[in-house]
């Protein structure tokens, strides 16, 4: 086993990976941009080293710093987390040239699930269908027309080393074809540095499920089940839930069984998820996409199964072999997991930011918060506005849903806003709650980000923000006749 892990990520899941890793013994070290100087992960490690810089691209992008700091503190290897360098398979490949084992498949296994058309291709080798795709083209190459007759309208436009809804586009019809392609092209180019595009035919009433997998070096292969993620906006994920309620018995096994075979096709090896599309009307399922990484959902299926996913990672990582049978795979009870973002919902979800004057995670029963923030702490523009993981596990669905609902009502936060009225109404509703709900919930109710009218400040957030006018906002007491006006704040450098 590893005596030293460099852990090349921030926020929650740097915070997650860095207490699995000190539980299992090991020596721990981060890395931070200046924004994150006071970040949590930063604290939590045994040492922890500067990037220098804001933007990620000079700071957690940076592969040769990551590198250089991984030698210099002595680790033996590096965990990526999710996002950021975590599917860079000149990365990997750089690490293993450094000496250092990267925690995650191979470079080679990488760059064949970031590219979309040939990780269809395994799967199409592997028995499992897919969804109907044009090939892969560089926008100017050929005409998008003549790729788009075959697959017909509405259709989505995918990047080719896309993920998390950038560079893809919903096209209605062939006059907005040329200009998604276009629009889609430079965004892929500016996030992936791949401006290549393909054409996919959409489902438009779709389910999103991914089956979790674990492999290692000998060539096992098991499935941990499903996590259901219809609950999107923007073609991100919000909500998950596992088990999936849209599943029977028959279709959980027969994705179950793709999803390794998919795995075995492309050689994996580590923690890794296959995504799959599900025709809510036909019962069809095609094979989506395969992330190389840990996900971000990843705690409800731990709750379910009583597992650990990172200490996995890091003992398949390490050459060990995996000791769990698949007839050992038996999940207990439900879980679902809602993502708080620093966003405004009613804006059409644009990133906010500000200095988190109260910050006030719930607990109880069933309840775990996986968070990358902190009280007083300031959240920027650089970098992803996802806050925390809020988890609620229960017996059944029903508990697991009470208990969030429980639990996002009692979240106060303050100082920046989030989307946790938004998360509320979703769990509330009725097709939700159902279980009756595809990956056009959002789109097909707009009451659930319609604003709330003037007065609705809840109790809680009442209580706080009274506390908050005691304390004059920065936890300094007030003194005698001082207004909040004469209170130092987050708006103090705006003009009067």
């Amino acid at each position: 086993m590893f005596s030293k892990v460099l852990v090349a990520n921030r926020g929650e899941i740097a915070v997650r990976v860095l207490q699995t890793l000190q539980a299992m013994g090991i020596a721990t070290a981060a890395v931070y941009a200046d924004p994150d100087e006071h970040a949590p992960h930063v604290a939590l490690a045994d040492e922890s080293f500067a990037l220098g810089g804001a933007a990620a691209e000079e700071t957690y992008l940076d592969r040769r710093k990551v590198i250089e700091l991984a030698l210099k503190c002595g680790a033996q290897a590096v965990h990526p987390g999710y996002g950021f360098l975590a599917e860079n398979p000149a990365f990997s490949r750089e690490c293993a040239e450094a000496g250092l084992v990267f925690i995650g498949p191979s470079p080679e296994t990488i760059e064949l699930l970031g590219d979309k058309i040939r990780s269809k291709e395994a799967a199409v080798q592997a028995g499992v269908p897919v969804v109907p795709n044009s090939p892969m083209w560089a926008p100017g190459e050929s005409q998008p027309d003549a790729m788009s007759s075959e697959i017909g309208f509405p259709l989505l436009v995918k990047a080719a080393a896309g993920g998390g809804g950038r560079g893809m586009r919903l096209v209605e019809r062939a006059s907005e074809l040329e200009q998604a392609v276009e629009s889609a092209g430079r965004e892929a180019a500016s996030a992936f540095g791949d401006g290549r595009v393909f054409l996919e035919r959409y489902i438009p009433a779709a389910r999103h499920v991914e089956f979790q997998v674990l492999a290692d070096s000998a060539g096992n292969t098991i499935h941990l089940l499903e996590r259901e993620c219809s609950v999107q906006r923007r073609y991100q994920k919000v909500i998950e839930e596992t088990p999936s309620p849209a599943l029977s018995e028959d279709l959980r096994r027969a994705m179950a069984n793709s999803a390794v075979a998919v795995a075995k096709s492309a050689g994996y090896t580590n923690a890794g998820t296959v995504e799959f599309l599900v025709d809510a009307q036909t019962g069809e399922y095609y094979f989506l996409e395969m992330n190389a990484r840990i996900q971000v959902e990843h705690p409800i299926t731990e709750e379910t199964l009583k597992l650990d996913m990172v200490e996995w990672q890091t003992r398949i990582a390490a050459g060990e072999l995996i000791t769990l049978s698949q007839d050992e795979i038996r999940p207990t009870g439900h879980a679902l997991e809602c993502r708080i973002y620093a966003e405004d919902p009613y804006s059409n979800f644009a990133p906010a930011t500000g200095r988190l004057l109260v910050w006030r995670p719930p607990s109880g029963m069933g309840i775990r918060l996986d968070s990358g923030v902190a009280e007083g702490l300031e959240i920027s523009a650089y970098y992803d506005s996802m806050l925390a993981k809020l988890v609620a596990w229960g017996p059944d669905r029903q508990a697991a849903i009470g208990r969030m609902l429980r639990a996002l009502a009692s979240f106060p936060v303050l100082g920046v806003t989030t989307n946790i009225p938004f998360l509320l109404r979703a769990i509330s509703h009725p097709d939700f709650r159902s279980g009756d709900y595809d990956t056009g919930f959002i789109d097909k109710h707009p009451e659930l980000t319609a604003a709330p009218g003037p007065g609705r400040l809840n109790g809680a957030a009442a209580e706080i923000a009274g506390r908050i006018w005691q304390s004059g906002g920065n936890n300094t007491p007030r003194r005698a006749g001082e207004t909040v006006r004469d209170v130092p704040g987050p708006w103090r450098g705006l003009p009067k």
